[in-house]
């Protein structure tokens, strides 16, 4: 698969290195990989200190952001690893779905809203007659309703138009950052992923006529401009190298959000494959080259491959949950942790694979925030099962096992949709580093689980954008087969499978239809 670059000179020389700058929800890490795939330096900056002036809003400084980017490089200087000179390119990948409003200097006009954030504007457009008629045959109508009352800008113009009306852009994380280090209002198309007038089909600004720029009435000149993936997004300027280290004129290459470089950071090319991606949000990810609905009018997201997507199944708080029952449950855990230099997840990890597959019977379901199509916005999550037998150890791996049966859920709907036969599974993310939950996915999923040899998969993807824009390789195909390298496959154990089957299609799979009528009327009471 040949792919055209717009380099003003391509690097040959073996000794330029790549620069991923890699900012997830927990933190920002600067990573130096060398064309091989090898990981030769990393830094890391802490992003701990959301803050929430009302209920439900999580917001961060938009200079917060940029001051941890800055920082995140010199700490990476400092080392003195890596030189500056050595780099060849940098590329930004970042969480989606992250809100700034800016000035023509790109000075924020108020904090970053998150996309952990859940304020909901309560007046939202009124769309034309034509596509309320085709959303209400569709059966989608409260969906679509549900769209609105969650995009940023709707609550904008309800609470803040002054704000709206300074405003000379509307970035996502990833187009800030570019501003920042270009000094131009560029994005990429792989990092569009958020309450947006965005057409993913086409993969370009939707059309002022369709139904996402009504529901979402962000006006064009407000928008960045969009670059295709992999291409020369802008170079490095006189301010930014100053704040940075970084080399002045430095190419800036376009890569794509977070979980998209972590499919390609994965190896993905066939659709045959899937991706696990155990992060803050856990998704069941395929890589297509053909525009395939993951689910029925939820749309595939732009690929880190030009002219690809990734189709996404999603739970939401995902991974996530592992720290929710640190912090709420495993205050001993973590004492005893410490005192055997060991971080808690490990301990945890090693007390649940003491734990007998199926945990005695507990059951959990992961919802515990709603998902986009599914599960419905009344969603809670749910732990069933309980004896007087079980521990805080058969919680932790119910909730384990949870996830990835409400992955494989996601695998199955997608393969029905688009008749595609998942054969393998890599897993990434933090998530991945669990031995127990890399077994638990092989035996859930029946299927043999690949773990990359790095946990930076989502740098590495950005990094394999940098390589083949930079000419390093003469296509992604190559520069996988050169880039990607992996641990020994996780086979499924049959006694394990065996047992997962019938609590799949016994308990989990039932278990949402049973209890959504309790959840819609708990909906309206909370």
């Amino acid at each position: 698969m040949s792919v055209s670059n717009n380099s003003d000179t391509a690097i040959n020389s073996k000794d330029k290195l790549l620069l991923a700058i890699d900012c997830g929800t927990q933190s920002v890490r600067a990573l130096v990989f060398d064309r091989n795939g090898n990981l030769l330096a990393k830094s890391q900056v802490a992003l701990d200190n959301y803050f929430s002036d009302n209920p439900g809003w999580i917001e961060q400084h938009g200079h917060f952001f940029w001051d941890s980017l800055c920082r995140v490089c010199q700490k990476l200087w400092q080392q003195k690893v890596i030189s500056p000179s050595s780099i060849c390119g940098v590329s930004v990948t970042t969480q989606r779905a992250t809100v700034l409003y800016v000035d023509q200097k790109g000075e924020p006009l108020r904090p970053a809203i998150t996309w952990m954030d859940q304020r909901r504007a309560t007046i939202v457009p009124t769309l034309p007659l034509y596509w309320r008629l085709v959303f209400k045959v569709a059966g989608v109508s409260d969906t679509v309703n549900e769209f609105m009352q969650d995009a940023e800008i709707n609550w904008m113009r309800q609470h803040q138009p002054d704000v709206l009306s300074r405003a000379h852009k509307c970035l996502l994380l990833s187009g800030y950052f570019h501003f920042h280090l270009s000094g131009e209002f560029k994005d990429s198309i792989g990092a569009q992923v958020g309450y947006l007038p965005f057409d993913y089909k086409k993969q370009r600004w939707a059309n002022i006529n369709s139904w996402k720029s009504k529901a979402c009435p962000i006006p064009k000149d407000l928008l960045p401009e969009l670059v295709t993936v992999g291409e020369t997004l802008g170079k490095v300027t006189k301010s930014a190298a100053q704040q940075t280290g970084l080399p002045e004129g430095l190419p800036i290459v376009a890569s794509a959000a977070d979980k998209a470089c972590e499919t390609l950071g994965c190896g993905l090319l066939n659709e045959s494959v899937g991706q696990v991606s155990y992060g803050t949000t856990a998704t069941f990810n395929v890589v297509t080259k053909k525009y395939r609905e993951p689910m029925r009018y939820l749309p595939p997201y732009p690929s880190a491959i030009p002219a690809h997507y990734t189709c996404e199944y999603q739970i939401h708080r995902g991974f996530w949950m592992v720290s929710w029952f640190k912090d709420q449950f495993a205050h001993q855990e973590s004492s005893e942790a410490a005192l055997r230099e060991l971080s808690t997840e490990t301990l945890l990890d090693q007390q649940a694979a003491n734990i007998d597959p199926g945990a005695n019977g507990l059951m959990l379901q992961p919802y515990w925030s709603p998902g986009v199509r599914y599960p419905g916005p009344e969603a809670r999550g749910a732990i069933i099962g309980f004896t007087d037998a079980h521990t805080k150890a058969h919680i932790y791996r119910a909730l384990l096992e949870g996830i990835a049966f409400g992955l494989r859920h996601g695998k199955e709907k997608m393969e029905r949709r688009n008749r595609l036969a998942i054969q393998q599974i890599f897993v990434s993310g933090g998530g991945s580093q669990s031995s127990t939950a890399l077994q638990i996915t092989a035996d859930i999923f029946n299927l043999p689980v690949i773990r990359p040899k790095t946990f930076e998969t989502s740098g590495l993807g950005a990094a394999i954008n940098i390589a083949v824009n930079q000419q390093l390789f003469p296509n992604y195909a190559s520069a996988i087969e050169s880039m990607c390298h992996f641990e020994q496959p996780i086979m499924p154990k049959q006694e394990n499978v065996k047992l997962y089957d019938s609590m799949y299609h016994g308990v989990y799979r039932k278990l949402y239809r049973r209890l959504a009528p309790l959840y819609k009327i708990m909906h309206k009471l909370f």
